[in-house]
């Protein structure tokens, strides 16, 4: 058993009609059909939303994925009309609220690894593969993949875990020629932000994206490399053979599996409310890792 230890009501706003609420983000519609997509100061672990919330960590997401859609425009284009705040909506909302446009989403997580480690390294030693994909012999937990590959797993509801599958699979659900555009963009956009990132003293091991379709034309969607939906290492202490450090909820995960939090992960219990060291901890690195790859100060 797992999801929300305790989901939250929707919010209701005049001329909005609430559609879902994921793990970090609600989404609304709006009178004109364009999607409303506010991020939340939520955070998950285990497959359990918490009931404790990261203060700014929406705003941190939202603003840093606007940065990277304006990085990555001549590449793909993005989902975003606008951010301005929708009429009458609760001014907590502000700099974390987008209007995107409604795309007939593709149901697959396009991900890209450019290091091993996490889901792939487990597969990795069971049969040198990640996904079906074969790797040389000799790499460990942090190594530097020959180049990277696109690792497709389908998507999960909230509560449950996102499988990874074969490219194969992907082009039997969604036919060859959108799994192949699938697998181009992912590539063309990791590698980009891999260079951006590098040049900034952070290592993209790994992230996810979303794809829709606008008519004919593939758009990218939803959040984009994020601390959520990717695996930030910084490069100065960046050492194959051993977890890394990194810029995530790596606190939060690290908290729930000791003592001090008498959780047990294996039980049917839900996760206990997190400590403020833990959440002050982890707000730091959301924000350093906004400001490390963008530059500028977190205000």
């Amino acid at each position: 058993m797992s999801g929300f230890v305790e989901k939250p009501e929707p919010r209701e706003v005049p001329g909005l009609v609430h559609l879902h609420t994921g793990k970090v983000r609600d989404l609304y519609q709006n009178e004109a059909g364009d999607l409303v997509m506010v991020a939340s100061d939520r955070i998950s672990a285990f497959d359990w939303v918490l009931p404790t919330e990261i203060p700014d960590k929406g705003r941190t997401l939202t603003q840093l994925s606007l940065w990277w859609f304006d990085k990555l425009a001549d590449l793909v284009p993005h989902h975003v009309l606008s951010t301005e705040l929708p009429p009458g909506a609760p001014d907590d909302w502000a700099g974390r609220t987008l209007i995107c446009k409604s795309l007939r989403m593709v149901p697959v997580e396009c991900v890209a690894r450019g290091y091993l480690t996490g889901s792939g390294l487990v597969e990795y030693n069971e049969s040198r593969t990640v996904c079906g994909l074969a790797l040389p012999e000799g790499l460990v937990d942090g190594s530097e993949l020959p180049a990277p590959i696109f690792t497709p797993a389908t998507k999960a509801a909230v509560g449950e875990h996102d499988e990874n599958v074969s490219y194969e699979e992907i082009a039997r659900q969604v036919g060859a020629e959108t799994a192949a555009q699938l697998r181009q963009t992912t590539l063309a956009v990791y590698s980009r932000a891999r260079d951006i990132a590098r040049d900034r003293g952070i290592i993209l091991a790994d992230t996810k994206f979303e794809f829709g379709y606008e008519g004919e034309t593939l758009v990218l969607a939803d959040e984009v490399l994020t601390p959520d939906s990717s695996r930030f290492w910084p490069a100065d202490v960046w050492e194959p053979g051993h977890p890394q450090p990194s810029f995530d909820k790596q606190y939060v995960r690290d908290w729930l599996t000791s003592p001090e939090s008498g959780w047990d992960r294996k039980s049917e219990q839900p996760p206990p409310a997190l400590p403020q060291h833990i959440v002050d901890a982890t707000r730091a690195k959301y924000i350093e890792a906004y400001e490390r790859l963008t530059g500028t100060s977190w205000s």
